[in-house]
């Protein structure tokens, strides 16, 4: 029987199976991908991973092999426009410091990030199982038995579900959830231009929701640009020539020429949140927790919060000799992480219902707050430790880049 199964390979369920494993060395721990085994070597995206989430991983001793290929965010503004304006103002900026002098968040590829941590699996012996599914759960006293999709069984004291937002296991266990959707997707591309971004991160606040330039190493930015579902899925099959002129409506000129080097992917947007974190014998982590509107930037740091919290919660029982798997114990994680998530989603859905609009009255008060919070300095300073996660008083252990 195992301790511990994850059932997700992406980077909150290697996360997840580094932590544990690297604070408890006699736990066995494997993770479970339904994917083949080189799928994630061809996912050309890249994510902001904040601050507190570096230190996580500078714990993990991965930093060290992420960070030349990881761009910092030495700076951040924030404009309020119709695509058709010729002039944006900027109505806030942040400089990207968030403590000892170091940027708030880094852009880092989805390859280089995996790549480091399947690298610590292997180091720390974590067994990682691809093509195969969980299509079963059974409960017990003691453990729950898993069902693959090749028809094998597993047993372990604990499973966690990092199986993202239409999570299985979560259907599985019955746990329920509060859903809608935005009518938004957000286009997910990379594109190379003539001139240096030099570390600055632009958030233009368009009718159609949030236009997101994030910085890439060599001259090149990753885009998060939302648009209703029918015009994103309209853009995303059209032609390149025809993609990039709308690009440059957007982007603008001040990077010179502007190339797409990278696919073109739409992906719906929408608020998923589980009424419940555990079920006996089952913790979920992740975007099976929590799927929220990218707006803040937020959704896969929310993602390592889970995974810090969930190892501590895992590590500090069995130090005490307690049963991993236990719905007593997993309580503890439940209520540590529930109201943050709560809180985040909340936070994201009226952001986007507040800037995703273009009527007068609502854009004169928005302005109107930008400016305000640009005006004040530790207003500035407090919302980039809170982006930064340096601030929280409640911080699991690995997110001040302590051991667990």
């Amino acid at each position: 029987m195992r301790d511990m199964l994850v059932v997700g390979g992406g980077y909150v369920g290697l996360s997840v199976a580094v932590a544990v494993k690297q604070a408890a060395p006699h736990l066995d721990v494997a993770v479970l991908e339904a994917a083949p085994e080189h799928v994630w070597q061809k996912d050309m995206r890249a994510s902001a991973i904040i601050a507190a989430a570096i230190k996580m991983l500078e714990v993990f001793g991965i930093w060290d092999e992420i960070e030349p290929s990881a761009q910092p965010i030495n700076k951040m503004i924030v404009t309020d426009s119709k695509t058709s304006d010729p002039v944006r103002p900027v109505f806030l900026t942040f400089d990207g410091e968030a403590e000892d002098g170091k940027p708030f968040a880094h852009m880092i590829p989805n390859v280089a990030m995996v790549r480091a941590l399947r690298g610590a699996c292997e180091r720390l012996g974590v067994e990682i199982r691809h093509g195969l599914g969980a299509t079963g759960l059974k409960t017990h006293d003691t453990h729950a038995e898993i069902t693959l999709s090749d028809g094998s069984n597993i047993e372990t004291r604990l499973v966690v579900a990092c199986d993202g937002a239409r999570s299985h296991l979560r259907d599985l266990a019955g746990i329920k959830t509060v859903r809608w959707d935005y009518g938004q997707s957000g286009i997910v591309t990379t594109v190379e231009h003539e001139r240096p971004h030099n570390g600055c991160a632009e958030e233009h606040f368009l009718p159609s929701g949030p236009f997101a330039i994030l910085p890439l190493k060599n001259n090149q930015s990753s885009l998060v640009w939302t648009e209703t579902t029918s015009d994103a899925n309209r853009l995303v099959r059209s032609d390149d020539l025809v993609f990039e002129e709308e690009l440059e409506r957007r982007f603008g000129h001040k990077l010179g020429a502007l190339k797409v080097v990278g696919d073109k992917r739409a992906f719906p947007l929408g608020l998923t949140l589980a009424r419940a974190f555990v079920a006996p014998r089952l913790a979920l982590a992740g975007d099976a927790a929590h799927g929220i509107h990218p707006i803040s930037g937020q959704g896969l740091n929310l993602g390592f919060k889970d995974v810090a919290a969930l190892a501590e919660t895992i590590v500090d029982a069995d130090r005490l000799g307690l049963d991993i798997g236990s719905i007593n114990i997993l309580e503890r994680y439940q209520a540590w992480r529930r109201f943050d998530t709560f809180r985040m989603g909340v936070t994201t859905d009226v952001l986007n219902r507040l800037f995703s609009n273009d009527l007068a009255p609502i854009r004169i008060a928005r302005d109107f707050g930008l400016g305000i919070v640009d005006r004040l300095p530790g207003l500035k300073s407090y919302f980039i430790g809170q982006a930064a996660g340096t601030t929280a008083k409640d911080n699991p252990r690995l997110l001040a880049g302590q051991t667990i």
